[in-house]
């Protein structure tokens, strides 16, 4: 995302306008953007048979369908749209059974996801059915919206729990509790009406890998981090390794780049934020000495934690909740003051009124900056690596860390590095009926909240349980 120097009106909600005709093209669309953008060659559903039924019993209006799915890359709404467009219409087929079109599900989208993603997707969006809810605050248009569609659409609702991408085909991220929440005021809405429907919400895995490991790619992506933070770096013999096709030794060569990498990095930030924002660097050895993953690990969540306070004290937040609410509500407070609703009429504002806006916009973008660079490096020092060696966990947190490079860098383009091609693995999971919390539920606020929580836990353990670990 290039950086904000004006200020803007307020973002507005688009509500969702179904154009069957959009549809069509889309699934013309979704197999060749797959294949030549997306470099995604194959596609396999693990117990797709579970989703033809509940979708056939959602379709004959027996009940009411909630696909919560992972959400580890931005391009998990291509792999969902093939499925439902092309995958289960297939499996039905098979089993000489008829889906009534549209074959596909309304959507919720984060409002700010046009931002970066253009126009195009801004327009076409709520033309397949997308409904935009603000992150980081209580979204009643958007949620009563997304209800709705829950009680009265001709399609089930689409929900990604995690809430953003976490860029992890391996790990799910701690769950936000909308898909539960929307689930159980669509059961008050049923019931009040006198509908006898039950709501399902169905876990919807998405993993990634790469179909030949794409070693030589890799090595380059770390040669070109390397240059872009200054750090000279003996090449040879891992290229000799990735010749050699051997395995051991081209595996740790990379692995010891990419973890020194990490700690040169590690220490530039270290050093930027002790010079402009009064950081108290904690005692570390020269960075010509190579320092543990589980110190990196350390020092990394001590920076995470100042970086949040600078852009918490900036829009004078109070810390509530995990990092990732953190960054949300930061995330919402920024663009509080980059859109605003005064400019919907710009003409009743004074020229110094407007350049005043675009100078509070221009800062607030760029305090949110310091919550981006959390949320980019906070994966990359874990273990995912060290748990799993793969070539696929490595190249995922390669990526990662270029995200951050790319961020810190200011570049414009958001679009990653392809690697290679690569197969996805999709797996439908046990559908988890809401009447078996509803009785909990209707019985009092707390028992409510309570009952919130306890199907986001095991929607958590759901979700874990479509993973695919080897």
């Amino acid at each position: 995302m290039s950086q904000i120097t004006k200020a803007q009106p307020r973002l507005a909600f688009s509500p969702p306008k179904f154009n069957l005709w959009v549809l069509r093209l889309v699934t013309w669309v979704l197999p060749y953007w797959l294949k030549s953008k997306l470099r995604i060659t194959k596609v396999d559903v693990t117990d797709i048979d579970r989703l033809v039924e509940v979708y056939k019993q959602s379709q004959m209006g027996r009940l009411r369908l909630i696909l919560a799915f992972r959400h580890p890359s931005r391009d998990d709404s291509a792999c969902l749209g093939y499925l439902l467009t092309n995958l289960l219409p297939k499996a039905a087929r098979k089993h000489r059974i008829s889906l009534k079109p549209p074959i596909f599900a309304h959507f919720i989208y984060d409002r700010g996801i046009p931002l970066w993603a253009g126009k195009i997707v801004s327009r076409w969006y709520p033309l397949l059915g997308g409904i935009p809810i603000h992150r980081g605050r209580v979204d009643r248009v958007g949620l009563q919206t997304a209800k709705d569609v829950l009680v009265s659409g001709r399609m089930p609702l689409a929900i990604a729990p995690e809430g953003a991408t976490n860029g992890l085909s391996e790990f799910v991220s701690p769950l936000e509790s909308e898909a539960a929440q929307i689930g159980f005021e669509a059961m008050e809405e049923l019931v009040r009406v006198g509908r006898e429907e039950d709501v399902l919400i169905v876990p919807l895995g998405i993993q990634y890998y790469y179909l030949d490991e794409p070693w030589r790619e890799l090595e380059l992506l770390i040669y070109q981090l390397e240059q872009d933070c200054g750090l000279g770096v003996d090449r040879h013999d891992s290229l000799i390794a990735i010749d050699q096709n051997d395995r051991r030794p081209m595996q740790k060569l990379l692995y010891d780049r990419f973890y020194r990498l990490t700690q040169h990095l590690l220490y530039q930030i270290e050093n930027f934020y002790a010079q402009f924002y009064r950081y108290e660097i904690p005692e570390r050895p020269p960075i010509e000495q190579s320092i543990s993953r589980t110190e990196i690990s350390q020092r990394l969540q001590m920076l995470f934690e100042f970086a949040l306070q600078v852009s918490e004290g900036y829009f004078n937040l109070i810390p509530q909740g995990t990092k990732s609410d953190r960054s949300r509500q930061i995330e919402q407070a920024g663009w509080d003051w980059i859109y605003r609703e005064e400019l919907t009429s710009p003409q009743n504002l004074s020229l110094v009124s407007r350049r005043l806006a675009d100078r509070i916009a221009s800062e607030a973008d760029l305090r949110m900056w310091h919550m981006r660079i959390v949320e980019s490096f906070a994966t990359i020092a874990s273990s995912y690596i060290k748990d799993r060696p793969t070539i696929d966990r490595f190249a995922e947190i390669s990526l990662l860390l270029w995200d951050l490079v790319n961020l810190i860098k200011g570049e414009k383009s958001t679009k990653p590095p392809m690697l290679g091609n690569r197969r996805v693995h999709l797996t439908i999971g046990n559908p988890i009926p809401l009447s078996d919390y509803w009785d909990r539920y209707q019985s009092g606020r707390r028992q409510a909240k309570q009952a919130t929580i306890d199907l986001t836990q095991e929607l958590q353990t759901a979700m874990e349980g479509t993973l695919d670990k080897g």
